[in-house]
């Protein structure tokens, strides 16, 4: 429909729409506009042909400048290792002590410690290393492989029960049709009692869970219960659970069996920067042993 009327007041055309009052105004798009699209649509077309722009079946159209982000990023990384590989040679090659030692290896580790492990760690251990449920904590000496430099390097070299071809491995085994649901209950009192938690079991049960224990967990935990690093088997005398040490956590244990995982950071973290972690770690324990 062809409307011939004019606004008076701006002499365009009406589409002959009113809304109390208000007439609608028949008015061009702007010239501006054209051009932005016109340029939008020549900057498309000459980025389809300069740039990666069209996904194949298997690759993708390259573009005549042969831009890669990947293989840029890739350079930059080159380029800040370059920059960083005297202090990174240092961090290799000299033992923890003496990197502790060194303020400006200190300074390092303070600088960029804190990154690695937000990345790789923290969300598992927690931002400050406390730990948590089913994670252990990295800031007490309750460390299942133990909490020395080479022994920090290697776990997170080769990971627990990980893919790694040299991985420890750790496993608590399901006691269910193994011992009854009363031994299991006798034998978590008696584990309780070594760690010190009130729990007020009778002699005769304490002698009787002793005895469970000597059956089935001293081939692992040591007849003492203080653990076999060698093994991976968590010391049961001190005050650290990493699953609980509460009567039905225990219980849950020794019942079903647990089996961690920690992956292995040889893929990804390079030596130098499996040490400064290492040296992380270290100077957080230390830090949380003083507060």
């Amino acid at each position: 429909m062809t409307v011939n009327k004019r606004d008076p007041l701006t002499g365009h055309h009406t589409t002959g729409h009113e809304w109390d009052g208000i007439t609608e105004l028949n008015t061009r798009v702007p010239l501006t506009i054209w051009w932005f699209i016109l340029v939008s649509h020549l900057y498309a077309l000459i980025a389809w042909v300069l740039l990666p722009a069209w996904p194949g079946i298997t690759d993708y159209t390259k573009g005549i400048l042969g831009v890669d982000q990947r293989q840029q990023v890739e350079r930059q990384v080159a380029m800040m290792r370059e920059l960083r590989a005297d202090w990174r040679d240092q961090m290799v090659a000299l033992p923890v002590d003496e990197i502790r030692a060194n303020p400006a290896l200190a300074a390092i580790i303070a600088g960029t410690g804190p990154a690695l492990y937000g990345d790789n760690c923290a969300a598992c251990h927690g931002p400050s290393g406390q730990g948590g449920p089913g994670y252990p904590s990295l800031v007490d000496e309750a460390w299942l492989w133990g909490g020395d430099p080479d022994a920090i390097m290697e776990t997170l070299r080769v990971g627990i029960n990980a893919d790694h071809p040299e991985t420890r491995f750790a496993q608590m085994p399901a006691f269910d049709g193994v011992l009854e649901r009363n031994q299991i209950r006798t034998v978590a009192l008696y584990v309780q009692s070594l760690s010190g938690i009130e729990t007020n079991p009778d002699p005769d049960q304490l002698a009787a869970g002793k005895e469970l224990f000597m059956d089935n967990c001293a081939s692992c935990h040591g007849e003492d219960a203080t653990g076999n690093t060698d093994l991976g088997a968590p010391n049961l005398t001190d005050d650290s659970w990493i699953y609980g040490g509460d009567s039905s956590s225990l219980f849950a244990t020794i019942l079903h069996g647990r089996a961690g995982w920690m992956p292995s950071w040889e893929a990804r973290l390079d030596e130098a920067d499996r040490k400064i972690l290492t040296v992380y770690l270290m100077d957080l324990k230390d830090r949380e042993s003083v507060q």
